[in-house]
């Protein structure tokens, strides 16, 4: 699911390049043979300096921190993650309190008309009916009990940010869809703490059969207590997993942001972060991976 962490290279090393030798002057040194020499060298120079700057990335730039969420596994979805902070060294619960959960600059209509697409694969891992298209309501929010192995996960879904994607999650939690899923995959990194669920097949390549419409806006953020929609790299790929953020996350604002996630249940995320990833699972590549400490869903409800 993720790219290795470095990146390309923008140009060849110096060392590609035939070393230059000046020019051989005239035996008579002319001003303009001085003009031809002095322009020469100055143009090699800036060459230099311009190889220097821009050949290699990260040598007189800010390292990209940028991360991403993906839905499928390594060579589908094309993803950066940042270096990984080493599995075996446990993670401190942050000192700091939750993020505010971001707000929409100007509120959706009320009602949003949703829409539902099928995937073309078949047969879904895991039988399940879409939603049906049409009006959803764009106010109030809907409290969630996510009953899991390592201790209760309350939710609040927030239908003025993704009214469409929070419609979508009650309809997977009332047809019982998550109930016996596990969370297959956490992140300790330096940039990325989360944790990943929301998978019937449980390696990050399983979906309800179906997608749905991204519900983002340039002021996401993703901090501490932000409950939001995984997908691929392409745009409206989402459908059932979703990520649950307990530390300091710096991805792209490409990924819904649907509702936030109780103290009690940041105490069970700081817990499992604690605990690790299985870094004798994990084929990502990237750090992240199944958690030492299972999440397993045992009961999803909703009133």
């Amino acid at each position: 699911m993720n790219e290795p962490d470095g990146r390309p290279g923008y140009g060849p090393p110096p060392s590609s390049y035939p070393q230059w030798q000046p020019p051989l002057p005239p035996k008579k040194t002319s001003p303009a043979a001085v003009v031809l020499i002095t322009g020469s060298v100055v143009v090699v120079i800036l060459m230099a300096l311009a190889l220097l700057a821009w050949g290699y990335p990260g040598f007189l730039r800010e390292p990209d921190a940028r991360s991403a969420i993906g839905t499928r596994p390594a060579g589908s979805a094309s993803v950066v993650s940042p270096t990984s902070t080493p599995t075996s060294v446990p993670v401190a619960p942050p000192a700091d309190g939750r993020a505010p959960l971001p707000k929409r600059p100007k509120p959706l209509a009320d009602p949003v008309t949703c829409a539902f697409t099928p995937e073309s694969i078949s047969p879904a891992p895991k039988k399940v009916a879409p939603p049906p298209d049409g009006p959803a309501r764009s106010s109030g929010t809907v409290p969630v009990r996510l009953a899991t192995s390592a201790g209760p996960i309350g939710l609040t879904l927030d239908r003025a940010l993704a009214p469409c994607t929070v419609v979508n999650f009650l309809s997977l939690v009332k047809q019982g869809f998550y109930d016996g899923t596990s969370c297959h995959r956490l992140s300790v990194a330096s940039g990325l703490r989360m944790l990943q669920c929301g998978d019937p097949v449980g390696d990050g390549t399983g979906g309800p059969g179906y997608t749905i419409r991204d519900e983002v806006f340039p002021e996401l953020t993703y901090g501490r207590g932000v409950l939001a929609m995984a997908k691929t790299d392409q745009p409206d790929s989402g459908g059932s997993q979703f990520f649950l953020v307990f530390g300091t996350t710096e991805i792209p604002p490409e990924y819904t942001v649907f509702g936030s996630i109780d103290d009690p249940g940041l105490a069970v995320l700081d817990k499992v972060a604690q605990g690790g990833v299985d870094a004798a699972k994990s084929a990502l590549g990237d750090g992240s991976g199944p958690p030492k400490i299972p999440v397993t869903f045992t009961q999803v409800t909703t009133p």
